[in-house]
């Protein structure tokens, strides 16, 4: 297959670029997290945020998917420390952290959440950071070497979508990837305000989308033009806002999203971490899962299914519904619906002449069985 040509575009003067990517797009358990990176850049800064890292830093910053497990994201934890510290925030625990980067305020993320398990996702117990002062420190290095070359890193900013609010969003006709855009939009236009200019948003691929404009959702009402539509990238020119590039591998190609894609893998898997304890509290036999689609998350959702029941877990609250599984459940339920009833045969015992039920209730009682 012939390679995509590499589209000429319009240069780019403006001195703000933001790196965003998600974490957790097809988990079965667990939340989406959207990350951005906010950066300031001179012209050398501009082409190296904008290219895949090399040398020493290329260690630490990259496809988090290729730096970091399941089991050991401290890399992405000792970035965000190191961030927010440059920022002036010296969080004390893994909860300070992840507030002092979130987007969205503790009570806006636990709004959703039933009063009776709210423990689920939220609780801090035993938490503590996994990066040493050394990892930690060697973050703050890197940064100051990409101050020294022209990118000065503002902030991490990461958004937090919920299982809960994930289902939502399917009852309300949007997938994962509608969710995905949208966030990543909004990402981008909180940039902006805090730059207090129009930026340069680099993200991630959304679903392998090539046509984006139809699909957008806060940037809905904005005036756009079309740079490029394609498998490698889709780029757009907003006015008052800047421009959107959505970028085949940018977490591996794109020094700022690799950053962005790090930070939101710590945040993810730390969440993660979460509905595993919640479960481990009630079953220390339990293991620690990913939340993937894999042979020990399956036994995981399985085994913990009593938990559940008798903690009266909101099942909405706990393990995600794609969209193609609600219309096919809601087409099976309409085929089932439009079936001709037929009435029940009568015994054929002559002892008991026993009539069928009336036609209406013989169809509730076979809903119930159903269902």
């Amino acid at each position: 297959m012939p390679r995509e040509p590499k589209p000429v575009l319009p240069s780019w003067m403006g001195r703000h670029y933001v790196g965003i990517d998600e974490n957790g797009m097809g988990p079965r358990l667990g939340p989406m997290i959207v990350t951005s990176i906010l950066a300031q850049v001179d012209d050398a800064g501009a082409k190296l945020v904008s290219s895949r890292p090399r040398g020493a830093v290329a260690k630490r910053i990259g496809d988090s998917k290729k730096l970091l497990a399941y089991d050991d994201s401290a890399l992405g934890e000792a970035w965000a420390r190191a961030i927010a510290a440059r920022a002036g925030i010296q969080p004390r625990t893994p909860d300070e952290l992840l507030a002092a980067v979130a987007i969205d305020a503790a009570d806006t993320l636990r709004a959703p959440c039933p009063s009776h398990h709210v423990d689920l996702c939220w609780s801090t117990e035993g938490e503590t950071f996994a990066a040493d002062e050394a990892a930690v420190a060697a973050c703050t290095k890197d940064l100051a070497y990409l101050e020294a070359k022209g990118v000065h890193v503002r902030r991490a900013r990461v958004a937090i979508l919920c299982t809960k609010r994930l289902n939502e969003a399917v009852d309300r006709g949007l997938s994962r990837f509608d969710v995905d855009l949208h966030t990543m939009e909004r990402l981008t236009l909180d940039a902006r305000d805090e730059a207090k200019e129009e930026v340069y948003a680099l993200c991630g691929k959304v679903g392998g989308f090539d046509f984006y404009a139809d699909r957008f959702g806060p940037l809905a009402g904005y005036l756009h033009t079309m740079l490029v539509e394609g498998r490698a990238r889709s780029e757009y020119l907003v006015p008052g806002v800047g421009r959107l590039a959505f970028v085949r591998d940018a977490d591996d190609t794109h020094l700022i999203v690799g950053l962005a894609s790090l930070v939101g893998k710590w945040a993810r898997d730390h969440l993660m971490r979460r509905v595993v304890r919640y479960h481990q509290v009630h079953d220390t036999t339990l293991p620690d899962v990913s939340g993937y689609h894999d042979p020990v998350t399956s036994s995981f959702i399985l085994a913990s299914t009593l938990i559940r029941k008798k903690q009266r877990v909101d099942p909405t609250c706990f393990e995600r519904t794609a969209l193609g599984r609600v219309a096919a459940t809601s087409s099976a339920k309409a085929r089932r619906s439009v079936q001709p009833k037929v009435p029940p045969k009568s015994p054929k015992s002559p002892k008991s002449p026993k009539k069928g039920l009336p036609q209406g209730e013989a169809s509730a009682s076979r809903s119930l069985r159903l269902w």
